[in-house]
Parts: structure tokens; C-alpha cells; sequence
């Protein structure tokens, strides 16, 4: 019987330590293995085990000698301070007896333990600047050293940081501080300041999520236990009227479950199709790339494969490279569906000959990309499609382990009479049972009833089937990670700890990289600067993107992850804000909704009528040289009706308040024949005798002026503020 593999980032984990270290220890003992997804026998983990105790025997005799040697140097030392001027070190005190003896021995007891105390001190602020300097240094000649490693999720306190580093609170505020950190035992710390503070200690860092899960890299699966194939999700994009909902209701029609009494009755974003051979297929039916990108910017990966439909009579259109370029920036694997070959004016090679402009390359030209040529309207070549789907899952070796708790993604939530709450979740890993404690975001609940996207209720849910939800404690948002948990009041109070991180984070979550700003985040080490281009005319695009990406420097690489003729929508937007990127547009201007959004995801939009002045700013930007735009807001103006003068208050101007309102932190201008008299701030704004912070309109008031006593009736009174936004060109 042939002995059992694991993969190495399973040995990693029950060890501990990271699935880097542990190849190189595998390397080092002349095993061959190319990365974390490699295996190895049961005799070679024994090999790794006796190495790492051998090391750890050896590292502590090493840290017992160097102790021994600090004591012997510390009671020396002791010894020689103790002893009086003249006397060998030995010699008696003059008190003389045992009373000489007791005093002496008192005296090099507390020195001894002073002295021992300084030199482990000394010792352990060493060995981690010797840490430091050894990773330092092994980082510079390519050598991995095997390092300590602490798991923790995001958003510790620095007490369970410390407890994680078997050191004491005040040791890790004492390094926040030093850090810059301002920072307290319950202060909670983002991940650069978690790594930043386990460096100090000569620890890395591996984060896992609150379910104690490992982060991995997106796209990448690390799954253990009984793993099984599982079913390709698959999102369809494309130009409006290029095909797509003619595709999915043609494999509606024509799949065996469709077909089945009832049908596809409900719309619940997501339906799983069974092919002749039992094979199954799960569709993302959302609304295009703008929910496929709005769920990747709360940082889920739904999509396997994202299937592009071109029409064969329509050519390459600006949608159809947007739904490119997303599917591309989420790194997802690309299908060409050219549909409508069935028409009299298709041409197949020009479609081939207009993807391959967008560095998409297909295989009939020597490339990696599949593409079928279909009809959705009569069926032809949708079976290949179909077919071809299943050969790039088959690639990507899609599974999961059916066994464990069900993990997944909220597709869309919505609000029913008389169902409450309903939620369609995609299960991804693991199996979701009806009466399963669940958390998803900050909501969490209990699976009451779980119905299939034909309306029929179902008890189990494997991975990649979609189910409607029931059971809610509130609605999750689209893009929310799903977990079945063991018990309902651990999902109560996780979602409740989310819920608090949330608030707590918000302005950090919801800070995207804005011009602005730029200079000090590329400083703060902000490799790449991503900018999305939209302009009238496709010749601006080529001539404004070829002038940004010569801006490109050693500290910061600028790269345009689109580029599109029109105005700016609400795609753009969501595309910058799940990539942390610019928007930069030239002689055109974003829609009301992608104004709306924008202002709502905190992107940074930028305007501009002259190449040379667009590329000015992000110049000045990556130099730290761009400012921010001051703005001026008039809230109120009031005319002087009659004006008093008293020897406490000076002159005060009696008004009546004839626009807005007139606040009394605000800035004032005063208005006379048309023109601005005085420049400054409002000194005293009272109603009767009373000090008051505004008035609004139609209201009188009594307004002092600031250094201001020239004021005479009819004069206008124009109250403002300043504000600073990103500057925008226009």
C-alpha cells in the first residue's frame, strides 16, 4: 500500500509555521519540491520534525549557556562593586560575624539580580536586532530563514497581540510608540501595524480570518480533507443586445433541470443547470459587470469563468471591453461567445481580428483564449460553448470538501411581505444544512428554509449551489462572505464584533487613493498608481494614456486598467473603486449616477479640457506638489438695516437676514454698491440679547465684524465658509 501524501501547506499549518519555511527546509534536505501545492510522504515530514528538533534542542543549550555566562559575569561584577576600597573581593565587612556575613550576602544578591536583570535585557534586545539583521540580510543574497510566526486575525487589541507574542502589554505599546503608533491596551491594529510590531519581535506574521481560516491569496485554493470536483460558476458578459439573455434562456430551455414541471419560476440572481451527462454548470445571473465588480469590491470571488459575448454583426463595442478589462482585473479565466453568426452580416475573423487589439488573443491564432462561434437564437454551437466550459473547469481543477461547514458569498438581498429577509447565497465549500447558525458581514441568523431558484424548498446545499435564504437577523450586502457556524450565539457575537470593527474602520475602509494624497501614500510604499481613462474621441485616449504611463518612476508605476470612449458610468466608478483607482477624463463628464456613486465610494474623479494640464497634476501628485482645490459655499446674506455703536461691543450692524442663514463660525464679506468692502470673520451674532450661532431667513439679528466699524444701513452682509476638495480640472 503506497504511503499517504499531504500537500505542503497542510504540514505548514499543523506546524505552525509558513508554507515559504517549510519548502525551504524541504529544499534543504535535498527534497524536490516546487511550491506549496506539492507533496510529500509521511517519512519526509519525520525528516522535518527531527531537523526542527535538532535546531530546537540546539537553540535552547545555546540560550542556556549564554544565561550561565551572564550570571558568572553578573556575580563577578557584584562581587567586584560589593567589595570596600582596599579589601579582596571575599574579605569581611567591618560589622564583622554574621551580621557582616548576612549584610554582604543582601548586597550581592541585589546586584547579582540587577545585573542579570540588565544583561537579559541586553540579551533580548540583541537577539532581536540579530533577528532583524539576519532576515535583513538573508532577503538581500536570496536566502529564506525559517521564521517565528504568530496567526491572528485583523483587528487585534494590543493586549491579544501581546499575548500572541508572550510578552507584556506595555512592551507592545512601548514598540507602537515607537513606531509612531499612538496606541493603548485596547487600541485594535490594522494589519501593516500588526506586522510592523511582530517584526520588532523577530516574529512573521500569517493572518486568518475571525472563523480561524487562513487568508489566501485570491484565486488561490487551499482546501483540505475530502476534496471533491465541484461545478464552474460562470458570470456572461457582453454589449447590451449582443446576445447574452438569449444565451441564458436558451440553456434554460434547453437544460435537463429547467425542463423539469415548473421551470425556472423565480429570479434569485443565481441557477445551476444539469447537462445530458449529469455534469452541472452554476450561472451568475446578475446585472453584468456592474454587480460581477460590486461584489469583487467588498473583496469576494464569486466567478470562475467569465464568459464574453460578442455579437458577429455588431464587432468589438466600448461594453464588451469594459466586461474584458473587468474580468481581467478580477484575473479571472476568459470565454468568447461570438454570437448572431446565424445573420447575413457576421464576420467571424474581423470579431477575432478586433479581440486580438485588446490583447486577446484567441487559440485559432495561436493563442490562449477559446472562442465558439454560436447562434443563441437557433442553439447552434451553444452544446460547444457548454462543452468548452466544462474543459476550462476541468484546467482549472475545481473542488471542495463537501464535509465541512458551508462557506460562501451573498449574491443579493432583498426585503419580501410576509418572508421577511431573503438573501441568495452561493455556497462555495462545504455543505449548508436547514437549522445551520450562520454569519455573513455584520448580519448573522439561523437557515429557517432554504428554496432552489425554481421555488422548491431543498434541505442540503453543496458547493457552488445557489439557495434562497430565510432566517435573517438583517439584510447583507451583495458581495458579503458567508460561514455556517456551530452555534448561533458565537454568530451573534461575531456578527456584533464585526459590526463594531465596521464602524470603527469605516473611514478607513471607505478611503480610496486620491491625487491628493498620492505623494504621502508613495511614501507609505504605494507601488502602482491605477487610473481609469475615459475621453471624447478615441485619438485623446491613445494620446493621454501613452503622455501618464512615461510618468511612471522607480517609487511608482502608473498602469491605465481601462480606457474607454464616452462619458463616465457607473461601471467606471465601480471598476476604480474595486481596483483603488483614479479616474481621469478628458473633455467629458461622469453621469448622474456615476456622479452619485462616486460621491458615495469616496473615488477620486478627475476633469480636464487640456492633455498637458491632466498630466501636470498627476506629476505634481507623485512629486507632492499637488494642492487641493478651495471651494467657497455662501450660506446666507443679510442687509444692514440699521447699525448701533456701543463702547463694549464696538460697531454692531442691525440686519434682517434675507437669504439662507448667517452663522456665526462662518466668514463674512461685506458688500457695498456692488462691491466687496471687507474680507473676514463674524465677532458676535446675537438675537435681542441673546448670542446665538445662526439665524436663518427672514429673521433680524445684530452682526459684529471683526476689526470692522464702517458699516452703514443698505450694505450687504454675505456670510460663507472654505472648503478644500481634490482639485479637478474642468
Amino acid at each position: 500500500m503506497p504511503a499517504k501524501k499531504r500537500r505542503v501547506y497542510e504540514v505548514a499549518k499543523d506546524m505552525g509555521m509558513s508554507s515559504e519555511a517549510l519548502v525551504h527546509i524541504l529544499k534543504s534536505l535535498s527534497v524536490e519540491v516546487k511550491s506549496h501545492m506539492s507533496s510529500v510522504s509521511d517519512d519526509v515530514i519525520e525528516q522535518v520534525q527531527k531537523k526542527l528538533a535538532r535546531e530546537k534542542e540546539a537553540v535552547k543549550e545555546e540560550e542556556a549557556r549564554k544565561r550561565e555566562k551572564a550570571v558568572l559575569a553578573a556575580k563577578a561584577e557584584a562581587e567586584r562593586r560589593g567589595a570596600p576600597p582596599g579589601r579582596s573581593p571575599n574579605a569581611p565587612f567591618k560589622l564583622g560575624g554574621k551580621q557582616g556575613k548576612k549584610k554582604k550576602r543582601a548586597v550581592d544578591e541585589k546586584l547579582i539580580r540587577a545585573s542579570v536583570k540588565r544583561t537579559l535585557a541586553e540579551m533580548e534586545g540583541q537577539k532581536r536586532r540579530h533577528h532583524r539583521r539576519e532576515r535583513e540580510e538573508g532577503a538581500a543574497v536570496g536566502v529564506e530563514e525559517v521564521p517565528r510566526v504568530i496567526r491572528v486575525s485583523e483587528f487585534i487589541s494590543v493586549a491579544e497581540l501581546a499575548g500572541q507574542l508572550e510578552v507584556k502589554p506595555q512592551e507592545v505599546i512601548q514598540v507602537c510608540l515607537q513606531l509612531g503608533i499612538m496606541a493603548n491596551i485596547n487600541r485594535r491594529l490594522d494589519k501593516d501595524s500588526i506586522m510592523a510590531v511582530a517584526d520588532e519581535f523577530g516574529y512573521g506574521v500569517e493572518f486568518v480570518s475571525e472563523l480561524g481560516e487562513e487568508e489566501v491569496e485570491e484565486g488561490v485554493v487551499e482546501e483540505t480533507g475530502v476534496l471533491q470536483p465541484r461545478p464552474p460558476v460562470v458570470t456572461i458578459m457582453g454589449h447590451v443586445d449582443h446576445g447574452k439573455t438569449s444565451l441564458l434562456d436558451y440553456i434554460r430551455k434547453t437544460n435537463v433541470i429547467a425542463g423539469e414541471a415548473g421551470g425556472i419560476t423565480q429570479h434569485i440572481g443565481a441557477y445551476e443547470v444539469e447537462l445530458a451527462k449529469g455534469q452541472k454548470i452554476t450561472f451568475l445571473d446578475t446585472p453584468g459587470h456592474e454587480a460581477f465588480t460590486a461584489m469583487r469590491a467588498r473583496g469576494a470571488q464569486a466567478t470562475d469563468i467569465v464568459v464574453v459575448v460578442v455579437a458577429a454583426d455588431d464587432r468589438v463595442m466600448p461594453q464588451t471591453i469594459e466586461a474584458i478589462d473587468h474580468a481581467r482585473a478580477a484575473n479571472v479565466p476568459i470565454l468568447v461567445a461570438i454570437n448572431k453568426i446565424d445573420l447575413p452580416g457576421a464576420n467571424v475573423d474581423l470579431v477575432r481580428q478586433e479581440l486580438s487589439k485588446q490583447n486577446l488573443l484567441l487559440e485559432e491564432w495561436g493563442g490562449k483564449t477559446i472562442a465558439v462561434p454560436i447562434s443563441a437564437k437557433l442553439g447552434t454551437g451553444v452544446d460547444k460553448l457548454l462543452e468548452m466550459i466544462l474543459l476550462q473547469a476541468e484546467v482549472l481543477e475545481l473542488k471542495a470538501d463537501p464535509t465541512k461547514h458551508a462557506r460562501g458569498v451573498v449574491i443579493e438581498s432583498r426585503v419580501e411581505q410576509g418572508r421577511g429577509i431573503v438573501a441568495t447565497v452561493l455556497v462555495q465549500k462545504g455543505t449548508l444544512r436547514v437549522g445551520d447558525a450562520f454569519v455573513a458581514g455584520s448580519q448573522s441568523g439561523k437557515v429557517r428554509a432554504m428554496n432552489n431558484e425554481r421555488g422548491g424548498r431543498v434541505a442540503t446545499a453543496g458547493p457552488s449551489t445557489p439557495v434562497e435564504i430565510l432566517g435573517w437577523s438583517g439584510a447583507p450586502q451583495a458581495g458579503d462572505n458567508f460561514a455556517a457556524m456551530i452555534d448561533e450565539r458565537e454568530a451573534r457575537e461575531l456578527a456584533s464584533k464585526r459590526g463594531q470593527l465596521q464602524r470603527e474602520q469605516e473611514f478607513r475602509l471607505h478611503k480610496h487613493v486620491t491625487l491628493t494624497d498620492l505623494y504621502s501614500q508613495i511614501k507609505a510604499g504605494m507601488g502602482e498608481l491605477l487610473v481609469v481613462l475615459k475621453a471624447d474621441v478615441d485619438g485623446s485616449v491613445e494620446a493621454l494614456e501613452d503622455s501618464l504611463t512615461k510618468l511612471s518612476t522607480e517609487e511608482v508605476k502608473l498602469r491605465v486598467i481601462h480606457r474607454g470612449v464616452g462619458q463616465i458610468s457607473e461601471s467606471d466608478v465601480l471598476l476604480a473603486a474595486a481596483s483603488n483607482a483614479v479616474i481621469i477624463g478628458f473633455h467629458v463628464k461622469p453621469d448622474a449616477k456615476a456622479q452619485e456613486l462616486g460621491a458615495k465610494e469616496k473615488v477620486d474623479v478627475r476633469l480636464y479640457e487640456i492633455i498637458y494640464e491632466a498630466v501636470a497634476d498627476v506629476k505634481d501628485a507623485m512629486s507632492g506638489l499637488l494642492k487641493p482645490e478651495i471651494r467657497e459655499t455662501v450660506l446666507g446674506s443679510a442687509e444692514v438695516r440699521q447699525v448701533f455703536t456701543s463702547t463694549k461691543s464696538g460697531t454692531i450692524a442691525g440686519c434682517k437676514v434675507v437669504s439662507g442663514t448667517i452663522q456665526r463660525s462662518a466668514r463674512a464679506r461685506l458688500m457695498r454698491d456692488g462691491s466687496a468692502a471687507w474680507d473676514g470673520r463674524i465677532e458676535s451674532l446675537r438675537r435681542f440679547k441673546d448670542d446665538v450661532r445662526e439665524v436663518a431667513s427672514p429673521l433680524e439679528c445684530g452682526i459684529g465684524l471683526e476689526g470692522r466699524d464702517d458699516v452703514k444701513v443698505n450694505d450687504v452682509i454675505e456670510a460663507y465658509v472654505l472648503e478644500e476638495f481634490a482639485r479637478r480640472l474642468s
